[in-house]
Formats: C-alpha cells, structure tokens, sequence
C-alpha cells in the first residue's frame, strides 16, 4: 500500500464517522468574543480561563522583552538559550509553588513526554487514571515500563493495582482537573495511595493551576498536597503558553541531563517567560477574577437546571454536555453558532466512543448577558437538532 492511499484511506474513514478534525481561522474580537468569516460569536470554547490573554500588564511585559532580548532565545538551554528571564520565572514558580525547582518547558504535552520519558525504566510501572490526557498515556505507552489504566477517579481501583507485586518503582499519573470532563481528581486520597506504595504521584494541573486554590496555585494546592511531581502550563489561565515542572533538586538536575526535550530544543522566548512573570502575578493577585469565574459557573448550571440540560456534575469552568452521537453533537455546535455561540464539538478518539459532547467553557469574561445567550441558544438548539431538551 502506498503512502498516499494509506492517508486517504484514514481521512476517508475519519470522515465517515463524522471525527474529521478541522481547523477554523479565528480572530480575536475583545473579551470573550471571536470573528470567523465576517461574523462575530461569544466564544465558549476557549481555555482561557481568567481572561489575561489580552491582558495590557502581560502583552506591555511581553513587547519590553522583545526590546531587551529579541523575540527568541536562539538555541537550546544546554547551550546559550538560558537567560536571565528564564531563570527568574523558574525561581518565581518554585517559591511560589512550594517546590525547590521549576524547570521551563515549551509545552504541556512536550513537558509530559519530557518527564515521563526520562524517569520511567524497564520494570517499572506506570498507574495512570483511565482519562488522563493522551500526552501522558502516550508518554506511558511509549516508555520502557508496564502501563497499567485504573477506573476514573476512583481511588479503590488504584488500591488494588498498587497491591500487585512490582518489580521496580511505580508512578501515578493523573490530571488535577480532567480537560473533557471538568470533574476533579481526588488528590489527597491518591497521594496517601502512592505514598503507602513507595511510589511517585505525578499530576498535571493545566485546567487547575491559576484557578484554583489560594492564590490560584492549583488543584494540588486545593487539597492540600504537594506531589513528587507537579506539571503546571501557562496556556490557560495564565493566558500565555509554555509550562513548568515542579520537583525537588535531585529530580531536576537528572531531567537536565536526560530530558531529551529539554536538551534538544531551542528554550521559550526570554520576551515570553518576561510576560509569564507578568502573569503570574495577575494570577497570584486575581482573586476577584476567580470569583467572578465563579459566579458565572453557578449562573450557568442553575440556568441549565432550570432548562433540563443534562450536564455532568463539574464544579470548574469545563461545562461538557454529553451528546452520545457524533453527527448530533457536530449538528449542535453548528445550531450554536448560527445563534452567535461559538462551542465546539469533542468527539472519539479525544473522548471515549459513545460520549461526543459540547465541550463548553467559561471565563471571568464572560458577562452575565453572554452566559443568558447561551443558555437559551442551547434550549434553540437542542430543540431544532433532537428534538427536546437533553
């Protein structure tokens, strides 16, 4: 079989079962609004929780960087791209944080990879939650140690995977906040687990970190834990992109010298880790951000309530509304938007099949008004597309 009749062979089938991803050109329209082809939505699909992407504090940061260091830091970390910028938001993470160390990484996903990576050997195991994001289960998969997946969010199921014999070190694995289904994971149970077990809890707080906990320091911070290993990212509710491990000295001197995404890539800008500083302390001084997000999460799910809709029980800013069929949540986002919603469908393989869903998200951005439009943009939709409310 040749290369070009494999691809189509794949698009061919993504298209039948109506998972054909694609992309659409967006441009940024004020708070909580995006244009697309001439028309303007009220977006709830973004991620960026505490609305600081535009924020003037972090973009002034961001262009006196550039000034100062160029737009990139022109090699890798190990070599001449480690500057001043970036060592100090490392040490601005880690105090904050409570950790000894942050490392800096391009992204979650490389940060993940990185980690998992490095520290995983032949004999270990890996004990990672069902629907951990697929940069960490694919981190697992890919690494010489034995994957093995325990019930979301279900501490039991950990306990009797850890009760079996292992013949080298285990690492839990777990997202702080599930990025499709908004729900928590249970931390401190989890931890006392693998502490019990003499292993190592790594979680990934991307939907965590900047809103919740004091100061916004995270999911961990929340529950009163500070795991082995602590993955944050800066493309949410820090509004910026990159992300930071967060571990003990030992830990980051290994990954320095056996993290390969560390050692092969070129570092983030230095003008990008400026305006990460930036955002930080938006971050540790929003609190009336938070509560803001807050009361439009609550404004949100008593309106859904009031109209029927079936949400799942999530407390953070990812409202998922499970649709099942994966042509009926693609009608839906598509009803959405011509009321001026902008909401995206998740389908398999993101999601496990027989759970496409709305992923719908909210801001500190979001007006009293735009959450009202929603909501009865959805009752519209629901209508034309099944018949009904869900």
């Amino acid at each position: 079989m040749s290369w070009q009749h494999r691809i189509a062979e794949a698009l061919q089938a993504r298209q039948q079962q109506q998972r054909l991803r694609q992309r659409s050109l967006l441009l940024p329209d004020g708070a909580g609004w995006v244009r697309h082809e001439g028309e303007r939505y009220r977006n709830f699909a973004g991620n960026d929780y505490l609305g600081l992407s535009d924020d003037a504090r972090i973009v002034h940061a961001w262009q006196q960087g550039a000034a100062r260091y160029g737009v990139g830091a022109g090699a890798s970390g190990h070599v001449t791209g480690y500057l001043q910028p970036h060592a100090a938001l490392e040490r601005a993470l880690a105090e904050w944080l409570g950790y000894p160390c942050a490392l800096l990484f391009n992204a979650g996903y490389a940060a993940n990879q990185a980690v998992i990576g490095a520290l995983a050997a032949q004999g270990d195991r890996i004990l990672a939650d069902k629907l951990s994001h697929a940069s960490l289960l694919e981190a697992a998969s890919l690494s010489p140690a034995t994957l093995r997946r325990f019930a979301h969010n279900q501490p039991e199921s950990l306990h009797r995977l850890l009760a079996s014999p292992a013949g080298g070190d285990t690492l839990v694995v777990t997202e702080g906040v599930f990025s499709m289904d908004g729900d928590s994971a249970p931390l401190s149970a989890l931890h006392q687990l693998t502490q019990q077990a003499g292993g190592w809890l790594l979680v990934d707080d991307a939907h965590g970190i900047g809103v919740q906990g004091e100061q916004g320091r995270g999911s961990c911070w929340q529950q009163g834990i500070r795991p082995e290993l602590l993955i944050v990212t800066f493309g949410k509710a820090f509004g910026v992109s990159g992300a930071a491990l967060l571990c003990d000295r030992s830990t980051a001197d290994y990954l320095l010298q056996f993290a390969r995404h560390l050692i092969y890539s070129t570092a983030m800008p230095p003008a990008q880790a400026e305006a990460l500083r930036a955002a930080l302390e938006a971050v540790r001084q929003g609190d009336d951000l938070r509560a803001r997000l807050v009361e439009n999460i609550a404004r949100f799910r008593h309106g859904a309530q009031q109209l029927g809709l079936a949400l799942t029980p999530s407390t953070t800013a990812i409202q998922p509304l499970i649709v099942g069929d994966d042509a009926q949540a693609l009608a839906l986002a598509s009803a959405l938007r011509q009321r001026g919603c902008w909401v995206t469908a998740i389908r398999p393989p993101t999601v496990p099949p027989g759970t496409a869903r709305l992923r719908i998200t909210l801001t500190a951005r979001h007006t009293a008004e735009d959450i009202d439009r929603l909501l009865e943009a959805l009752h519209e939709a629901l209508g034309q597309v099944v018949g009904g409310v869900a």
